[in-house]
């Protein structure tokens, strides 16, 4: 299910400044030998959250669920000149490839790559962040929301990505499908918040941007 005509995305990203080297070679790589590529923030969504970051100039980024490295290097773009982002997946079979990238990459010493459980990992950090990016496992973001929230600075943003799940979240046929049902919650549970104001992007699968005000 596309949620935008392929036209109208290929025109918008015609009209996007295009990828670094680096990021297109990530782009090509990860659709030629990583499984689910489309788990990639890819160019449009890439420089959405690129210029998130130069808007807000953060000084500590962290982001749930690396996968090949490319939203963690379009965000990195933002940081101020001390500042880091730490990244965190649980897919090991992917690291010696992604800290390869990471290595390539002007801001390879802005960048905490760790492999593990997010869940047990978050709890340990002692941070307070600019931005949190969730793009992990969609049955947790719940957890890792309520897990982050306390360590997100007043002002800072929460981003989460496939919000709109491919469309199912309107699709009568999903309506018993449990990651359709677990991610309306999510999304709800985000627009009842008091303690940030929201805005939900229709872009590529859907950008759920939180900025906290308590």
């Amino acid at each position: 299910m596309e949620i935008l005509n392929n036209d109208i995305l290929l025109y918008s990203e015609n009209h996007t400044t295009p990828e670094n080297a680096l990021l297109k070679k990530i782009n090509h790589e990860t659709y030629l030998k990583v499984l689910m590529p489309n788990m990639l923030s890819g160019h449009l969504q890439g420089k959405v959250l690129s210029i998130f970051s130069q808007m807000i100039r953060p000084a500590v980024i962290l982001e749930i669920g690396t996968y090949t490295g490319y939203s963690a290097l379009c965000l990195a773009e933002g940081l101020i000149d001390e500042g880091r982002i730490i990244t965190i997946d649980i897919n090991e079979e992917l690291e010696k490839t992604v800290r390869g990238y990471f290595n390539e990459s002007i801001y390879k010493n802005k960048i905490d790559y760790r492999i593990g459980n997010a869940v047990q990992i978050i709890p340990d950090l002692k941070e307070i962040f600019d931005i949190v990016f969730i793009d992990a496992d969609k049955m947790n973001y719940p957890v890792y929301y309520d897990l982050v929230f306390d360590k997100v600075r007043k002002g800072g943003y929460i981003i989460a990505d496939n919000v709109l799940w491919k469309g199912k979240i309107i699709n009568e046929k999903f309506k018993n499908d449990k990651d359709t049902i677990n991610m309306i919650a999510f999304n709800k549970k985000i627009n009842d918040d008091i303690r940030v104001e929201n805005v939900l992007f229709p872009i590529r699968d859907g950008l759920m941007v939180a900025r906290k005000i308590v």
